[in-house]
């Protein structure tokens, strides 16, 4: 049996007071609780940005990679050792931004671990500029006129391009966030859960006061998440709606093979088990001499 004191650290967090990070590790380390999973059967990879800590107070395996890279180190432990349970964690500026092209292929690739973006629309750790999902007409540090843009929508991005699992949270209902995270991690396959995440420092538009009036759960409208056309009807409701009906839960879900279970390399065993002792690389190490 595990408890949440056995995958609590002794770090103490460094987030700012009321920041909605403290609510997303919170429900992961909840989730990994109500699953019994084991600290040395996960692992967190997390980027750079505010999320990167995550690995840091929950104690599982973790690597904390560069900026954007949180999914091609996942992605690498998950080839490494497939029998691990394994969560990316990142930011909407680490994950939208300078890691979009890993975000992309990784979807088409379905491989299965679970994907938590914590989306607070601007970029918090480095004090407030204009993220990929800051709303248009938002004043920012680096954008003092307002945003340009149209903000990057990840739901209907990921629904389109290949993802089998897409959900969304909310930082102020750990509960729910809880329980989309579960089913994050028990379904097979590449899932996305990006979580509304207030920056109670730098974004001073959307609050958890802006934000509780808007959101609403597709569960309690009858949403099919079978239903692909309808998914991505919802994914575009907060364009649609200016922004005054924001959908959480699961958007959408479907089952398709894995990367790794089309590996033939992988199918007995996984690869850190495989003897490679017979394997000769010294002219591999002879190329860098």
């Amino acid at each position: 049996m595990i408890t949440l004191n056995d995958i609590t650290t002794k770090e103490k967090p460094q987030w700012c007071p009321g920041c909605g990070d403290f609510s997303i590790v919170m429900a992961l380390k909840n989730a990994f609780v109500e699953l019994g999973l084991q600290p040395h059967e996960t692992v967190i990879a997390s980027g750079i940005g505010c999320s990167g800590k995550t690995p840091h107070y929950v104690n599982t395996y973790g690597f904390e990679s560069l900026h954007g890279r949180s999914l091609p180190a996942a992605s690498a432990i998950k080839l490494a050792n497939h029998k691990l349970t394994v969560v990316a964690a990142g930011g909407d500026g680490d994950g939208y931004g300078i890691g979009m092209q890993h975000f992309m292929h990784i979807m088409r690739r379905n491989y299965d671990l679970t994907y938590l973006v914590h989306d607070n629309q601007i970029y918090g750790l480095t004090t407030g500029q204009a993220s990929p999902t800051t709303m248009q007409g938002m004043k920012s540090k680096s954008t003092p006129h307002g945003v340009l843009e149209v903000p990057f929508n990840p739901i209907a991005t990921a629904i389109a391009s290949g993802a089998t699992y897409v959900a969304r949270g909310f930082a102020g209902d750990i509960k729910h966030l809880t329980d989309l995270i579960k089913g994050a991690i028990t379904h097979k396959g590449f899932a996305l859960v990006d979580i509304f995440q207030p920056c109670v420092t730098f974004n001073k538009l959307n609050t958890y006061q802006w934000f509780q009036p808007r959101v609403y759960k597709l569960e309690d409208a009858g949403h099919n998440p079978t239903n692909r056309d309808a998914a991505l009807e919802k994914a575009f409701e907060q364009e649609k709606t200016k922004y005054e009906k924001l959908p959480i839960g699961l958007f959408y879900k479907e089952e398709r093979p894995t990367y790794e279970s089309m590996l033939n390399q992988i199918k007995e065993k996984p690869l850190v088990e495989h003897d490679l002792s017979a394997i000769d690389i010294s002219k591999t190490y002879e190329e860098f001499e």
